[in-house]
């Protein structure tokens, strides 16, 4: 092993590259699998090799300079707490098996953090007596643990992870805007640094509670979040939260309720082409299991929609409290009364199900519906008139083309990747954790606070499918492993020489070299630099010898001969531009944040 920290060789890296892994649909997880950056040890569950630990530590560094540019103060706290912080902020029970539960030897419960909100409190409640001692941010990068019921994407949806989690502590609202617009700032600012876009767009708040949430999503069809734009006015909105413009009432006399056969009509399709209606007059039915109390049965959750929409599951949690909610059987639904494909809440018992029913259908006269009878369905159902004991509410998800409830134009649907998230978390923790401090006046009030995540390894998967090409990995030198890949090609003594001294130079002048030194192919040895994708690649090989030195060539760039003697200068050269580069991509991409933060926020900045 080489002395010098900062580089490395081949011969000695710990970690190999493959021609092939196990098929994923992110290929950017098939690049840093194959790329020996990391490896997987069971589901939802990575080592970082050396690779790909410099990485995340260069990933940790812009973190660290942008929480401490806005105040923020580094601090270390346990990932494994005490259930009873968590049941005094009531989220023992309120979230589902994310959070894993255990006991210790003493049979003491306990969680592994999913998040740190309570100690956070816990933290304040302790050192925070005045309002002298705020406005105060900390924040700590940490492991934490979700039980996530299916892991995927590698790096993107894992069980273990790392986060950068920040919190702020105000005196009042006021206070919790001014740090939340700091952090909004912010995340735009490190994920330009990282070298990826993003969008904010309103969020759920989720398990986090609170009154305001903002995501921030890495704009790619292969994310899981389904994000909802408005071109003309600028709404951004996670599709769990995204409004639109309800219809006007409709006044049409209603019809009188009667049942229709329609044999082999199940799907909304076949049922709005049987009967020549629009599907959006079709009242589909979707039942789920809510779990509403942590080890209590089941009850069935009977959600009705327009035909065409989606039910938005994070609003059905809401209007429910559904602690855990899943799509019911079909045996499920047998049993409280229903028929599948023909299932309807007319003729269900009160006790069966809670039925919940889409705002919009509650506008609507002469819909058509289940039966709850095999081959039939109902026409005319109105639901103030036929359906009973029900909760009406916004329900269906927004989907393309809905009109946007700002201004009414086409809303436009894209997918993403979460990489952060913020939330304003307001004074629940405080309270429920006794974090108070003293006013000028003497009065005990309640510490302000918000909440800032930011995964560590979401954005480093992020990093890499937004950088790759058909041969690996396209790093940006701010956060590439190492700057230079320098290979040795042959096994001539002056290639070996000019290789070692050129090594040796770069090590001396602190620039991070990663040295195919192997007795290898020069067809491995640069498909492997391809699939790391360091920012620059210097050959020495016979043919260069020839040539007058070097062969030079950016991983996304042509090929040139440097001079022997000009090779530590070219190389100083050629960083120093790419740095340039970052720096100038950085500066373009936060130019129109300001007037974002201006539109987001009535004087927010």
């Amino acid at each position: 092993m080489d002395s010098y920290t900062a580089s490395m060789r081949v011969s000695n890296l710990f970690g190999t590259t493959r021609r092939s892994v196990p098929g994923d649909d992110l290929a950017s997880h098939q690049f840093l699998l194959r790329a020996g950056f990391l490896q997987q040890l069971a589901t939802g569950l990575y080592s970082l090799l050396p690779l790909g630990w410099r990485t995340e530590q260069k990933i940790r560094a812009i973190l660290r300079e942008e929480m401490n540019a806005i105040g923020g103060q580094e601090l270390f706290m346990p990932v494994v707490q005490p259930a009873d912080i968590w049941q005094k902020s009531g989220r023992w029970n309120s979230i589902d098996q994310v959070l894993l539960r255990f006991q210790d030897r003493r049979g003491r419960d306990m969680a592994l953090a999913l998040s740190h909100e309570e100690v956070v409190a816990d933290l304040t409640a302790a050192n925070v007596s005045s309002y002298r001692d705020l406005p105060r941010i900390v924040y700590q990068i940490q492991t934490k643990f979700r039980d996530e019921a299916r892991a995927r994407g590698g790096l993107l949806r894992t069980r273990e992870f790392s986060m950068k989690d920040a919190y702020s502590l105000d005196r009042d609202q006021a206070g919790l805007q001014s740090a939340y617009v700091a952090h909004f700032r912010a995340y735009f600012k490190i994920a330009a640094r990282a070298g990826i876009p993003v969008a904010a767009v309103l969020s759920d708040v989720g398990v986090m509670g609170g009154h305001l949430a903002h995501e921030f999503i890495y704009l790619n069809d292969a994310g899981e979040d389904t994000l909802v734009f408005c071109d003309t006015c600028g709404y951004a909105a996670n599709q769990e939260v995204a409004e639109t413009q309800l219809p006007e009432p409709e006044t049409e006399k209603e019809g009188e309720l009667e049942e229709v056969a329609t044999p082999g009509a199940v799907t909304v399709a076949e049922l709005s082409a049987f009967l020549k209606v629009d599907p959006s007059r079709v009242a589909k039915s979707v039942a789920f299991m809510a779990e509403v109390e942590r080890g209590q049965p089941a009850r069935m959750v009977l959600a009705l929609v327009p035909g065409p929409a989606e039910v938005n599951l994070a609003r059905l949690r809401s209007a429910t409290g559904a602690v855990e909610l899943r799509p019911a059987t079909s045996d499920e639904i047998v049993r409280a009364g229903g028929v599948p494909g023909y299932m309807s809440p007319r003729g269900l018992a009160a006790e069966a199900a809670t039925v919940v029913v889409d705002e919009t259908l509650g506008r609507r006269r002469n819909l058509v519906t289940g039966a709850n009878r095999e081959g039939w369905h109902l026409r005319n159902f109105n639901i103030a008139r036929d359906c009973q004991q029900v909760k009406i509410t916004r329900l269906a998800a927004a989907e393309n083309g809905d009109p946007c409830s700002n201004c009414g134009s086409p809303l436009r649907i894209r997918r993403g990747i979460e990489y952060g998230n913020i939330f304003q978390l307001g004074t629940d923790y405080s309270t429920s954790l006794g974090a108070l401090y003293d006013d000028e006046a003497g009065e005990q009030q309640p510490v302000v606070m918000g909440s800032y995540g930011i995964g560590v390894g979401r954005l480093f998967a992020c990093i890499a499918e937004e950088h790759h090409d058909e041969r690996g990995l396209t790093l940006p030198l701010a956060v590439a492993p190492f700057a230079v890949a320098l290979i040795s090609v042959g096994q001539e003594e002056a290639v070996g020489q000019l290789a070692e001294a050129s090594y040796q130079q770069l090590c001396d002048a602190g620039i991070e070299v990663l040295f195919d030194d192997r007795v290898a192919s020069p067809g491995v040895k640069f498909a492997d630099a391809d699939l790391r994708g360091m920012p620059l690649r210097i050959t020495v090989s016979p043919r260069s010898l020839q040539a007058g030195g070097a062969e030079f060539k950016r991983r996304l760039g042509e090929a040139r001969i440097v001079a022997r003697k000009s090779i530590l200068e070219e190389v100083k050269a050629e960083l120093e531009d790419l740095r340039r580069q970052e720096v100038d991509r950085v500066q373009t991409q936060m130019a129109p944040v300001e007037a974002l933060i201006a539109q987001t926020f009535t004087g927010g900045a």
